[in-house]
């Protein structure tokens, strides 16, 4: 048998295992090491088997020290959160929007989208503001479905809006540069919490009954309540701009942010020993959950190059003359598919090695290509019947069935379908940034 035909059977039976709930990382690397013994024997395959997860973390430096990021990131949101300053983002953000139609809605899309800015988690975005903001809209009136579907949707700005986790992991994948990824997604992040606004702003308009309007706040109160955002602007500053502007490594913005979020957060007395321990647990149980996928998608990847799997569908993609546009089209059929039975790291690190050289081949960058299937996962995040931010929602306000919160996100996924066609027609959405750098 042909290693092309070993990889193509390794694809199928990757998507099998899923299919019958095997969890995602033994899926990967029970297909993966059956696919390289039948390509190269037993003893390598279980030699890849033991020495994948030793690279990863110890055997060679440049990749175990670009993986301590993740860990640093997942601390500094887990810290923010505890230390109130989500609820310090919502009351800024409603004092801002007071006075109009749907103030409520609009002040939680806007607070995810600066909370986003600190966190990197689309699943602990949606929980902060499932307690922070849903209380407050149904205390005023909001239709649930709205009240619910806002939040679930916002969250989703969670891994676009950078420091995201998502982009970390794309580019350890598809070695590229995360600070040019995180400057590639700024753009297009903010680009959708405005189009969220606009849902938001229409929905208010052609149904009103929805969203009842909260009076207007004194302007001394609306600069009070900016003002109380200080903490999360500085470590914006540091997690963010200090990377874009060349202050700090990726790794050493995220190392000092997180300190500083610590710093903060004790000094402001929001943060207790009990909430710093919690933050740690967090941190821990998060990070292990992402490095043993991480661990098995770079078994099933070592695969997938050996086979050659990539080469040859980029080779037939040539072949048959495909438009662009085309492959574009199935390329987002299939993250719509896989979107609806996998969280988005798996749908990742399961597509990227076999689309990225397609990608190139076609004459897309590859730093455009992660930004592009980073929004794809923001569609997979709220998408039925395995929307993640929806479910994260539904268990935080467990008397609100899962249909209504479905129902409630279907108006925010034309903001995502608008984002996706201007990626496209408009490369330059995500490559301008990343061009000003050095």
């Amino acid at each position: 048998m042909s290693v092309g035909a070993i990889g193509l059977i390794a694809v199928i039976g990757l998507l099998v295992l899923m299919l019958l709930r095997v969890p995602i990382a033994i899926a990967l690397m029970i297909s993966g090491t059956l696919g390289y013994a039948g390509a190269q024997g037993w003893p390598v395959a279980l030699r890849t088997l033991a020495a994948v997860p030793y690279e990863l973390t110890g055997a060679n430096p440049g990749v175990a020290y670009s993986f301590t990021v993740v860990p640093l990131f997942i601390f500094m949101g887990a810290v923010a959160s505890r230390a109130t300053m989500s609820r310090e983002l919502f009351e800024a953000a409603n004092a801002m929007f007071s006075g109009v139609r749907g103030a409520l809605a609009a002040a939680t899309i806007g607070a995810c989208a600066a909370f986003s800015s600190i966190c990197g988690s689309s699943i602990a975005t949606a929980a902060t503001f499932s307690k922070v903001a849903i209380p407050e809209m149904r205390r005023y009136g909001y239709d649930i479905e709205l009240a619910t579907g806002s939040v679930a949707s916002a969250g989703t700005l969670g891994i676009l809006i950078p420091p995201s986790l998502i982009l970390v992991i794309y580019s350890l994948v598809a070695e590229e540069s995360i600070a040019k990824l995180f400057a590639a997604a700024m753009i297009p992040g903010i680009l959708l919490a405005i189009g969220y606004i606009v849902v938001i702003t229409i929905l208010a308009r052609l149904k009103p009954h929805l969203m009842p309007k909260t009076p207007a706040l004194p302007m001394g109160e609306r600069l009070r309540a900016i003002v109380g955002v200080w903490k999360l602007a500085l470590l914006f500053i540091i997690a963010v701009v200090g990377i874009y502007v060349g202050w700090f490594s990726p790794t050493e913005a995220a190392a000092v942010a997180s300190f500083v979020a610590v710093v903060i957060g004790f000094a402001s007395r929001t943060l207790t020993l009990q909430g710093l321990w919690e933050a740690g647990v967090e941190t821990v149980q998060t990070s292990a959950m992402l490095f043993i996928i991480v661990i098995g998608a770079f078994i099933f990847s070592r695969l997938i190059v050996l086979t050659q799997f990539p080469l040859t569908l980029t080779s037939w993609v040539k072949d048959v003359g495909l438009a662009p546009w085309l492959v574009i089209l199935a390329i987002v059929g299939l993250y719509l598919l896989l979107g609806t039975f996998l969280e988005e790291v798996s749908t990742l690190l399961i597509t990227v090695p076999v689309l990225l050289p397609v990608i190139k081949g076609l004459g897309y960058d590859p730093i455009w290509f992660g930004v592009f299937v980073t929004v794809m996962s923001t569609v997979g995040l709220i998408s039925p019947p395995v929307g993640l931010t929806v479910f994260v929602v539904q268990s935080q306000n467990p008397d609100v069935p899962l249909q209504k919160i479905f129902r409630g996100v279907m108006p925010f996924l034309y903001a995502d379908c608008v984002l996706l066609a201007a990626l496209v027609l408009f490369p330059g959405l995500a490559m301008w940034l990343p061009s000003t750098m050095k």
